[in-house]
């Protein structure tokens, strides 16, 4: 299925973990677009958003974190949305996200050789840096003075999240017009019968 032609929702440009919530897209027929799905797509998607080199090597392993970490993030944002206690497994997610970074090369030792001091794999090292910022984006939203207008798009099937401006409670026009032409279609159908 090809990739929808979708603005970004708003707030998205301001939040990074906005836009990674969002990357997994419900389309019409209950079909789901996912930006992440692979992880070519994965690395494009981190890339796009200066979070990965073009050539980081994503393998499945890192893109299944990154799709982990925006199913924990979507959580805290439904759950947000709805004024309802979030997961604390989703929390947890969050917190580890954001403290997996290490500041410094680790220190490692080797029964044969001793005691040394190593980084981590490149890519899991790109990969746990994404992850990290993304995480403290989701936790400064959802702490922060914009959580307050964070909603789910009001549109079915649509499965993306927006900062509401005004009444607004869509993230698109595409759905804002399907919505409005849903309410005329029910007034239509109940005034028939």
């Amino acid at each position: 299925m090809e990739e929808p032609a979708l603005p970004p929702a708003p707030g998205e440009r301001e939040h990074l973990s906005l836009a990674l919530a969002n990357s997994a897209i419900a389309m019409a027929g209950g079909h789901t677009v996912d930006l992440l799905g692979t992880p070519a797509r994965a690395n494009h998607w981190l890339t796009e958003r200066g979070l990965a080199p073009v050539d980081a090597g994503m393998m499945e392993m890192c893109a299944a974190q990154v799709r982990s970490l925006r199913e924990q993030i979507r959580s805290l944002f439904a759950s947000r949305a709805a004024g309802l206690p979030g997961l604390p497994a989703a929390v947890t997610a969050i917190n580890d996200a954001m403290t997996r970074v290490p500041t410094a090369p680790l220190l490692r030792w080797d029964d044969k050789t001793g005691p040394y001091r190593t980084a981590p794999h490149p890519t899991t090292e790109i990969v746990d840096h994404a992850l990290a910022t993304v995480a403290a984006d989701a936790a400064d939203l959802l702490t922060g003075p914009a959580a307050e207008r964070l909603t789910a798009c009001g549109s079915t099937p649509c499965n993306r999240y927006l900062l509401r401006h005004g009444r607004r409670h869509w993230c698109s026009t595409r759905c804002g017009d399907r919505a409005r032409a849903a309410r005329a279609y029910a007034r239509r159908t109940q005034s028939g019968t």
